[in-house]
């Protein structure tokens, strides 16, 4: 996560939130918890969420990613595409914002953490609002700022 991290800071300005703890969504019994965290940044990709994809997907390969791998099973790095501005996507391939990005507390927690009032496209409540009304089981821990050990 933090060799994520530091490849972004590569593409322009960014603010990252702690990272977060959290327990898997799906898969196996038994699988170990993620370690999650929320990036924003400030691109030069011309309003093209499609290019800023792309070099997502590129960065996941770089760490070792393999392109096909069972739903919701281990991987080495996995970056979403949260939001892109106020756009407002949906393709096969893309849709934005995040479809599970209202329903999944590890990702709320650490977008809280960098823009709690922050109401996303088609939502007409703050990420704090979410967060806080947020009926879903899965624990996440803040594991303190990403410079910190991961255990």
């Amino acid at each position: 996560m933090r060799a994520a991290i530091a490849e972004l800071e590569k593409w322009g300005p960014l603010r990252a939130s702690s990272l977060w703890r959290s327990e898997p969504l799906g898969g196996d019994p038994g699988q170990p918890w993620y370690v999650n965290a929320v990036v924003e940044l400030e691109l030069e990709l011309e309003g093209d969420p499609f290019a800023c994809l792309a070099r997502l997907r590129a960065l996941e390969r770089a760490a070792g990613r393999p392109d096909l791998r069972p739903r919701n099973a281990p991987r080495v790095l996995d970056l979403d595409l949260l939001l892109f501005g106020r756009a407002v996507v949906q393709t096969a391939e893309l849709t934005l914002p995040h479809p599970g990005l209202g329903q999944r507390r590890f990702v709320l927690a650490p977008l809280a953490e960098l823009a709690p009032a922050l109401v996303p496209p088609g939502e007409t409540r703050s990420v704090a609002e979410l967060l806080r009304d947020l009926d879903d089981p899965l624990r996440v821990e803040n594991l303190g700022p990403r410079t910190e050990a991961v255990p």
